[in-house]
């Protein structure tokens, strides 16, 4: 649930199909967002442009141009938190739309009150960095790798890097407990704020593209996050490779 005290965030749902855009406008009303639907991926984007939501459902199956791509023209756009709703039960779909910049997907037909806890652990990352440091959080340096939790920004060597929302609270995570291990589940429940992990891909396919993002070896022992297998992952910092 949105804080009712704060102000309102603004919530985007492209949906073509009028029932379930009218039910996702609805349910995210409920969690207090100010919601505007669009039918088509063209129209989704053009408000995504004028509204700058915090929040983005978006059907994979639209009329006009494939929802991978609208993802990936999102992205490019706005660092809105992203869902993605599929009645496609494809593996390489979802994947895909992970890779592309989503935040997270539900496979139709999805329980409104699910939705509504998924966007509730969301708004919840940012205060997850460090739950240990009361008031101001310093940044997190690592050789040339700077994490600022206040401004939510990652630099590499001086050079900005573009991080969806997801990736910067996976490495903010991991980069305040340097060579600590986190189990796959462990890292789950502080990221999303919940028992519910979905599928485990959705992590992994974060993780690889955080690495990908950082210069890191697409497997195994990279510069800054290491796989340990059988168990998960944790940040190394700067090593020779």
């Amino acid at each position: 649930m949105v804080d009712s005290g704060a102000e309102r965030r603004r919530a985007l749902v492209i949906e073509d199909a009028a029932d379930v855009r009218l039910l996702l406008c609805e349910t995210l009303r409920q969690a207090g967002f100010d919601t505007t639907g669009a039918g088509t991926g063209s129209q989704g984007l053009e408000m995504a442009d004028r509204l700058r939501p915090d929040l983005v459902t978006l059907d994979l199956t639209l009329p006009d141009i494939d929802g991978i791509e609208v993802c990936r023209q999102l992205r490019a756009r706005t660092s809105a938190y992203l869902i993605m709703l599929t009645g496609r039960d494809e593996e390489t779909d979802r994947l895909t739309g992970l890779e592309v910049g989503a935040d997270d997907y539900m496979i139709k037909p999805f329980s409104p009150r699910e939705l509504r806890a998924r966007v509730g652990a969301m708004f919840r990352r940012p205060r997850l960095a460090d739950p240990d440091e009361p008031g101001e959080l310093a940044p997190l340096r690592s050789g040339d790798l700077v994490l600022d939790r206040e401004r939510r920004e990652v630099t590499l060597g001086g050079v900005p890097l573009s991080l969806t929302r997801t990736e910067f609270d996976i490495l903010a995570m991991i980069m305040s407990r340097p060579g600590r291990v986190w189990e796959r589940e462990t890292l789950g429940r502080q990221i999303w704020q919940t028992d519910w992990l979905g599928d485990a891909h959705v992590l992994d396919v974060h993780i690889a593209n955080l690495r990908r993002k950082l210069g890191d070896r697409a497997k195994g022992g990279g510069r800054w996050v290491r796989t340990v297998r059988g168990v998960g992952y944790s940040f190394e910092g700067p090593r020779e490779s």
